[in-house]
């Protein structure tokens, strides 16, 4: 009996769908929650080789629902932890692991001859960019989210819509799992069903995840779906990286200085309240905050008042 027998009985996968597994490379974007269910998930279906990136390290906060990970890893980076798991749980697999965020400047060379992307990034700025980038690259996107006991998992790109053409504005407030918890069970709920929508889209089954969004809300015990393949696309604020501010940038930090320092040196702070007295200039404008939401919200505002050739950097802590 060979490692993948159970799964070579199904008429869909067979010899030949395990050979298209065994040939695909997939880049998996976070290696946390949803990353501790698909990542071990691809790999025991024998998906030919996995890049993971993810710039966090492991913390005990994590352990309840990063099932990829224990006490002794406090402190280790995800990335280099999860593709040690990969490689005991299959060494047939190759893996890389890379210790970054990825972000605007590195998402194109991320997608180098990669055939499909998973988000599991948990992180908005990092999906519209995986969006913005599997769009254009022609690769296939599955992203997840999930807060609380609920969540969702699309699939997006390569062929059917992006992500933006489905959410192309963010919403007014939007909590993270720091801010309002989140079950474990409900988190590798959505990260199986992720990982089943990327098994799918390698395998060229029908009908195709993409184009394909799934609701899941087990508070109420409430599975939905629908399909969006007529979504216009439609252009909206991007995100840059650090590296690719100019010194001709104006660079607005929208944290008051308790919750941030200046990120940059070309950086000057200017509150939420305070952007009506932002005068217009031909210089572009890069607004910044911890995560994007606010600098979304902002340039929103500003294009409301006439600006144009806003950016968003979402720099972190």
């Amino acid at each position: 009996m060979s490692r993948y027998s159970r799964q070579e009985q199904l008429p869909e996968v067979g010899a030949s769908g395990q050979a298209r597994l065994r040939a695909a490379r997939v880049l998996v974007v976070g290696c946390g929650g949803l990353g501790a269910t698909v990542i071990p998930a691809l790999a025991g279906a024998g998906v030919g080789h996995l890049s993971l990136i993810d710039g966090d390290v492991i913390e005990e906060s994590n352990l309840h629902r990063q099932t990829l990970f224990r006490h002794a890893d406090l402190g280790r980076p995800k990335a280099v932890v999860a593709a040690e798991a990969v490689l005991g749980l299959n060494p047939e697999v190759s893996v890389s692991a890379q210790v970054a965020y990825l972000d605007a400047a590195s998402v194109a060379a991320s997608l180098q001859g990669v055939d499909l992307v998973v988000d599991a990034a948990d992180s908005f700025a990092a999906t519209y960019t995986l969006s913005d980038a599997c769009l254009s690259a022609g690769v296939p996107l599955i992203s997840a989210s999930v807060l609380g006991r609920s969540g969702y998992v699309g699939g997006f790109c390569g062929g059917a819509p992006s992500y933006r053409a489905l959410f192309p504005d963010l919403p007014t407030q939007r909590q993270t799992c720091v801010e309002a918890g989140v079950m474990g069970p409900a988190v590798a709920t959505l990260g199986a069903l992720q990982a089943q929508m990327a098994l799918s889209c390698l395998l060229g089954l029908e009908p195709s995840p993409l184009g394909q969004m799934m609701q899941v809300d087990l508070a109420a015990w409430r599975v939905s779906s629908f399909r969006f393949e007529g979504a216009p696309e439609v252009t909206g604020h991007r995100f840059v990286s650090v590296d690719q501010i100019t010194a001709q940038d104006r660079v607005i930090e929208l944290r008051p200085e308790a919750e941030a320092p200046l990120p940059h040196p070309q950086s000057i702070r200017l509150g939420m309240e305070a952007l009506t007295t932002l005068p217009i200039t031909q210089a572009r404008t890069v607004l910044t905050c911890r995560s994007g939401l606010r600098a979304w919200a902002a340039a929103d505002q500003l294009v409301a008042l006439g600006h144009s050739d806003l950016v968003l950097w979402a720099a972190g802590e």
